[in-house]
């Protein structure tokens, strides 16, 4: 069975929209592209490597997609040279051209579909970006790990990883690193549902039970 690793970029507020670049993803105004820029170090170096160096295919929304056939298929760089060679799995509702070589259509039943290709053997698929895919594998509880890169600031506005789709679970820091420019390099997996208690003593004060009846049906 094949793992889905979800990787991504994130401002401290939760947004992946557009990390690399300004024209990257414009998309609903949105003028911050490219604010990851100032924050690569040698750590972070490494644990882009770190990630890439196990077999992968990508799984990747349509979006995203676009954004990456328009790009890495140019470059003359090792991380280039794995993806132009390795599976392309595109989720899409849509029209999509699909002329990158090894590009692969996922369409209709889309969790379903992507149900049957974690089933089959093969190497993780990694997903990157892909904000609607990966909201669409968290609600479905589809993620075997999830890798943020948490940079220093604040968007208030773009695309985010968690969105309306994501369940209550919990979470297992499997590793962790900063960065020299403050960057939070975390790896979780899923831990389970989440666990719950209370600070609050088994007798509560009075006070307590008047807070409580207050707040029926708000």
């Amino acid at each position: 069975m094949r793992k889905i690793i979800v990787a991504t970029f994130l401002s401290m507020d939760g947004v992946l929209q557009a990390p690399g670049g300004p024209q990257e993803d414009p998309t609903n105004n949105f003028t911050y592209g490219g604010w990851m820029f100032p924050y690569g170090d040698e750590t972070t170096n490494q644990a882009i490597g770190k990630l890439f160096s196990a077999p992968f295919d990508l799984l990747l929304g349509h979006f995203t997609y676009d954004i990456f056939a328009a790009h890495w298929p140019y470059q003359q760089d090792e991380i280039g040279e794995v993806f132009n060679r390795i599976n392309k799995y595109v989720v899409a509702t849509k029209p999509v051209d699909l002329s990158w070589h090894n590009s692969i259509l996922i369409s209709g039943d889309v969790v379903a579909e992507i149900k049957k290709l974690k089933e089959q053997d093969g190497p993780a698929l990694l997903v990157h970006g892909s904000s609607v895919l990966a909201q669409t594998l968290l609600q479905y509880g589809l993620i075997d790990e999830l890798h943020t890169w948490i940079h220093p600031l604040t968007l208030g506005t773009g695309k985010k990883l968690f969105g309306q789709g994501a369940q209550a679970q919990g979470w297992k820091l499997t590793d962790s690193v900063v960065s020299t420019t403050g960057v939070i390099i975390a790896s979780y997996a899923p831990d389970g549902e989440v666990k719950k208690g209370s600070f609050v003593p088994d007798q509560p004060s009075e006070k307590e039970l008047e807070r409580r009846e207050k707040i029926k049906g708000l």
